[in-house]
């Protein structure tokens, strides 16, 4: 009886040892792709570096030539746009190699390599950041939202703890996404350095007595963020998906707490909420400030008053100035519209004046001639 029980694990196991054979060779091969591919990309490194030292040596070579002939001239034109067209492939080409990790990143992670080489890989990771930014939002607004309910010291503490780990986790991914071509702007990135600065001192705060004197603004505020920050990932989201489809924007662009040029179009209604949200930021650094003058005030009121009040300066300065160029580029876009129609109008009436025929002295005084006949002839 034992050995008909064991007779069918018996047959799964030569089966299993067949499939495990063909492993091993799979495994193999596997391994020597990936030698392949490290030999291949050692290869291609140098030869990348190799031509574009070249280029430059060319473009160098090329600066120092003074040529005195128009068709030498012409050729020297053309030639350096065939170099800046070179340049342009190699820059292409080198996304695709491993990219060194920045400082922060260098100091967090070490040498281990975030560079992710297959464009899929690098457009997951990206969505990934997008679900991990829109989760964790909406955890903060239902967390602040009871806190506006239930007042209690712990889940204070737990609520300043959750934005220091998201602010921190942040920042680190949106460092691998800028290894990975993302194109960040400065400020948003330095914006969530400063929030987890903020955030860790309002976890030490927390526990303070003075702290409640803040708590309920503190409170507000948060909720005011958290639901523009969700409309604005809600709208800007679609907005990417839509210019991507288009070919307007790049694949690893990603949604900001701030105001892009590319969001002019469908999203400008976010100004109001964006401004307002800034002035609230500049009322918490005056109403930080006024309580740090107080006797015996602890050091988090006077630190926390000064970072709220450069978020709301950077903030203001980053945003207005995108909508300042975004405007000026509009106003020389239909300044340059407006000229090509005058230059249009112009041009139509002095070639309307040019095909009208101009009536030459000898014709009209023949015809002055046949007038004075025609009369004559009536009279008599």
């Amino acid at each position: 009886m034992e050995y008909s029980r064991l007779t069918p694990c018996e047959g799964d196991w030569k089966d299993l040892a067949e499939e495990y054979v063909s492993l091993q060779a799979l495994h193999k091969d596997y391994t020597e792709s990936l030698d392949l591919v490290e030999k291949t990309r050692s290869k291609f490194e140098k030869a990348l570096t190799h031509q574009k030292y070249r280029l430059r040596c060319l473009k160098s070579s090329l600066k120092k030539i003074d040529l005195s002939g128009d068709e030498d001239k012409v050729r020297k034109v053309d030639f350096e746009k065939d170099i800046s067209r070179r340049d342009a492939q190699l820059q292409a080409m080198e996304g695709f190699l491993p990219k060194k990790n920045g400082f922060y990143l260098s100091i967090i992670l070490g040498s281990v390599n975030v560079s992710i080489l297959n464009e899929n890989g690098r457009f997951k990771y990206k969505e990934e950041y997008e679900k991990f930014k829109l989760s964790v939002t909406l955890i903060v607004l239902c967390m602040a939202v009871l806190n506006l309910v239930i007042q209690n010291t712990v889940f204070d503490l737990l609520f300043m703890f959750l934005l220091v780990w998201y602010y921190c986790t942040l920042t680190i991914r949106e460092s691998i996404l800028r290894v990975n071509g993302s194109r960040i702007k400065g400020w948003w990135r330095l914006h969530h350095f400063i929030a987890t600065v903020m955030s860790g001192v309002l976890l030490v705060w927390t526990s303070s007595p003075s702290y409640l004197k803040f708590r309920s603004q503190f409170v507000y505020f948060n909720i005011y963020i958290g639901v523009v920050q969700y409309v604005q990932f809600h709208y800007q989201k679609g907005c990417l998906y839509r210019l991507k489809a288009l070919g307007d924007r790049y694949s690893m662009d990603i949604t900001i707490e701030g105001f892009h040029s590319w969001m002019w179009k469908g999203l400008s209604f976010l100004f109001p909420l964006l401004y307002l949200g800034y002035f609230f930021q500049l009322y918490n650094a005056y109403v930080l400030y006024e309580m740090s003058k107080e006797p015996e005030a602890p050091w988090p009121i006077s630190i926390l008053s000064g970072l709220f009040f450069v978020v709301f300066l950077g903030n203001m300065f980053t945003t207005s100035t995108v909508i300042r160029e975004k405007m000026w580029q509009m106003f020389k876009k239909e300044l340059k519209k407006r000229m090509a129609n005058i230059d249009k109008v112009s041009w139509n009436h002095r070639k309307s004046k040019a095909n009208t025929p101009e009536k030459s002295p000898e014709a009209d005084s023949t015809g002055d001639a046949k007038a004075g006949g025609d009369s004559g002839k009536k009279t008599e």
